[in-house]
Formats: structure tokens, sequence, C-alpha cells
């Protein structure tokens, strides 16, 4: 199968290389992005390097488009897509939570909308759990300051997190407040309350937390089939501290199992 690439930067890059370096069935055939220089630069060493096209031209060429560009043009991306009847994977929950229209535009179109969500462990089980019913889910995001750095809403607030010497809770609301708020920083609780029982229904709590070094989430599920907890904690990448390293390696993981004979999970 064909995979194009929109957004080229900490995600599409590591996706990119792991791309070329050979995922059986796979190959990429294209990146789209709004700086095509720095693509080609990064794609010097790769053993086949593609071209750089447009949005349209990707839906037209790829069967696969793996979208992790910034949230304020996933509809760029996705539109050309879905109506082309193409296979979406993205890593963005809040923008699936901010353009629910994708949904019905992928179902008229014969595409389908794939979100990664390795950096969030526990979704199986609670997607499984919402076939019966759950009573609550909460989730607990803690992060160190540099991952927060530069989040619209604390640059907007003047919420001052680089002096911190104790945990500050800078949020508490509804997963879709939440992503809202913070589209770029909590896609893994937007991708919860997708999983359960809804972005208005799903608690979350967003924490400057000078203690920590990595980026931490908690989920706490309440239903009638089981209750669990369920905590990770995901290394920040050099280059982007509010992307954990494994975000990538789960959209790598989601390619994968599009064309594995044995695909684990639901």
């Amino acid at each position: 199968m064909k995979v194009g690439i929109a957004g080229f930067g900490t995600i599409g890059k590591a996706v990119g290389r792991a791309l070329d370096q050979g995922v059986e069935h796979l190959t990429l055939v294209g990146v789209c992005t709004r700086t095509p220089g720095k693509a080609l630069a990064t794609m010097a060493d790769f053993t086949t390097p593609v071209p750089v096209v447009s949005a349209k031209e990707m839906a037209e060429m790829a069967d696969i488009i793996v979208e992790c560009a910034p949230t304020a043009v996933f509809m760029d991306i996705a539109g050309p897509a879905l109506k082309a009847g193409k296979t979406l994977v993205t890593v963005s929950g809040a923008a699936v939570l901010a353009h629910p229209e994708v949904i019905d535009l992928a179902r008229d179109n014969g595409g389908k909308i794939i979100l990664a969500t390795g950096a969030l462990l526990g979704l199986d089980a609670v997607r499984a759990a919402a076939e019966g019913t759950i009573h609550s889910v909460r989730m607990v995001t803690r992060k160190p300051p540099k991952s927060l750095a530069g989040a619209d809403y604390i640059v907007k607030n003047n919420i001052n997190i680089a002096t911190l010497d104790e945990p500050l809770r800078i949020f508490s609301g509804t997963a879709r407040d939440g992503a809202q708020k913070f589209p770029s920083n909590v896609n893994v609780a937007a991708a919860l309350g997708l999983a359960g029982v809804g972005p208005d229904k799903t608690y979350l709590e967003i924490w400057a937390d000078p203690t920590k070094d990595r980026n931490t989430h908690t989920i706490f599920v309440d239903a009638d089939s089981a209750r669990f907890e369920l905590t990770i904690e995901n290394i920040p990448t050099e280059e982007n501290p509010g992307t954990g390293k494994i975000t990538a390696l789960s959209v790598i993981a989601a390619l994968r199992g599009l064309v594995a004979p044995l695909r684990v999970g639901t």
C-alpha cells in the first residue's frame, strides 16, 4: 500500500524514516509540508527520497495518508483524503473533536479514520468497557513545564510555569474543553473521550509539574465490567518536548496493523 505523510516535523520525520528503512507491504510515496526545503534536506540520506506534493496530489497518489500536521491545517489534509475514500491515520484527537464532520465525510465516501493512540495505554479496555456501562472516566496529565511552554492557553492567561518549584494545576474540566484549550498537548484526552463515554463526560486535569521529567497520563475508569487505573510516563522528544517519543511509534504500529496478518488489540 502507498503511504503519504502530511506534516514532516517531529512525528512525520520519524514515520518517514521508518518507512524508508522498510515496513513490509508499505511504501512511502510522498510528503506534504509547508517547508519543502527542510523536508528535502531531511530525506537527503533516505534510501528512496520521495517528492513533496500538495494535499490534493497526496490524496490522489496514496492509499493511506498519515496526518501529523499542526491542528490548524487538519481539514486541509483530511478533507481531500477522505473525499477520495482513502484511509487517514492521525494523532490529532483534538482535531477530530473540533471537526466531527470528518466522520460523515469518511462514511459517505468509503474512507476511514484511524486515531493512533499509543501515547495512552488502556484504550482497548476502555472501548471494551464502553460496550457495557461506564460510570466514570477521569484522566490526570502531569507534564514538566517545558512540555507545556508556549501553549496558547498558558500564554493568553499569563500563567507563569517557567519558575515553578511545586506542581500547579492549570486546567480542570471536560476532555472536550481541554482539547480545545490545549490542542497540541492533550490529544490523548480527546482519544480517551472518543473511546469511552464521550468527551463531555470525561473529566480531565492538567498539571505543570516540575517534579516530572516525563509526560505522564493516568486514567481512572469505573464500569460495570471492570474498574481500572493505568499510568503511562512518556519520554519527551528532544525536538519538541510536548510530544512523547512513543507517539511516532504508535503511528508506525498503526500502519503495520493495517497490513499485518495478525493484529493484537481491538
